[in-house]
C-alpha cells in the first residue's frame, strides 16, 4: 500500500473518531519554537491534539472532566492537560490544550502562558 493511501486511511479514521472539531490549531511562540527544533516534542504535541480531539482529556481533575463532557453538548470551552515526557521538563511539566466554545480555534500553551 502506498504512503498516500495509508495517510488517507488515517485521516478518514481520525475524522470518524473525533468527538468535536479543533478549528484552527495554534500554539504559543515558545511551544512552536520547541516543536520546530525537537521532533519528539513535535510528536508529543501532535499526539496530544489527537487525544484532545478524541475526548481523552489527559491529566485533569474530575470537575474539569465533567465540565468537558458537558461542553461537548452545550458548546462550551474544552480544556485538556498532558504531561510532558522526561526530555522536556526544563520547559514545563505539562501543556494545556484549549478549544474555544465556538470550536473556531484550539490553542496549545504552557500553563504559565494561560
Amino acid at each position: 500500500m502506498s504512503h498516500h493511501i495509508h495517510f488517507s486511511l488515517y485521516i478518514l479514521s481520525v475524522m470518524l473518531t473525533s468527538v468535536f472539531s479543533l478549528g484552527q490549531v495554534v500554539a504559543t511562540s515558545s511551544i512552536h519554537s520547541l516543536m520546530a527544533s525537537d521532533l519528539s516534542f513535535h510528536t508529543f504535541i501532535y499526539t496530544s491534539l489527537v487525544r484532545h480531539e478524541d475526548g481523552d482529556w489527559g491529566e485533569i481533575c474530575e470537575e474539569d472532566f465533567e465540565s468537558n463532557q458537558a461542553a461537548l453538548v452545550s458548546g462550551r470551552r474544552v480544556f485538556s492537560v498532558y504531561e510532558c515526557g522526561p526530555g522536556h521538563l526544563e520547559y514545563g511539566h505539562k501543556i494545556y490544550v484549549i478549544t474555544e466554545s465556538d470550536r473556531s480555534a484550539t490553542t496549545v500553551l504552557w500553563p504559565w502562558e494561560y
